[in-house]
């Protein structure tokens, strides 16, 4: 199972299989993967709260900042939540630095609202955010 079914799900296995695990959390990831996109969440954020979250796929320690970012993630929240695989698309992650004002660092989230970063965390600290506050 590669790291896209993971986050988004996967319709492989039997369904004997798939009755005998705990169903696994898939958030509504929306998928980063062009520079363009970048201005339509910035145009989004006027009305709706943006969440970018920032990953590296060969680190660790994203990953287990990653596992616990979705075990807490509340369904219900009212934000438009995508997914950066920095390793991947370089050349957006960059970008985002640039257009939101935000050192590189990974795992990061990007909380944009406004047209602006209004908050941003790395590594453990990510999951020490009250997302409520920025709904």
């Amino acid at each position: 199972m590669g790291i896209f079914d993971k986050m988004f799900g996967s319709s492989n296995g039997s369904s004997n299989e798939r009755n005998t695990k705990k169903e696994d959390k898939v958030l509504p990831w929306q998928a980063l993967t062009e520079v363009s996109q970048l201005s339509e969440i910035e145009k989004r954020s006027q009305t709706k709260t943006q969440l970018i979250f920032k990953h590296s796929t060969r680190c660790g320690i994203s990953s287990m900042v990653m596992k616990q970012f979705v075990s807490m993630y509340d369904l219900e929240a009212n934000f438009d939540l995508y997914y950066l695989d920095l390793l991947n698309y370089r050349e957006v992650s960059n970008e985002v630095g640039y257009t939101f004002q935000v050192i590189h660092q990974s795992p990061q989230l990007l909380i944009i609202k406004n047209r602006t970063t209004v908050a941003h965390a790395s590594h453990g600290a990510i999951n020490d955010l009250d997302l409520k506050r920025f709904e």
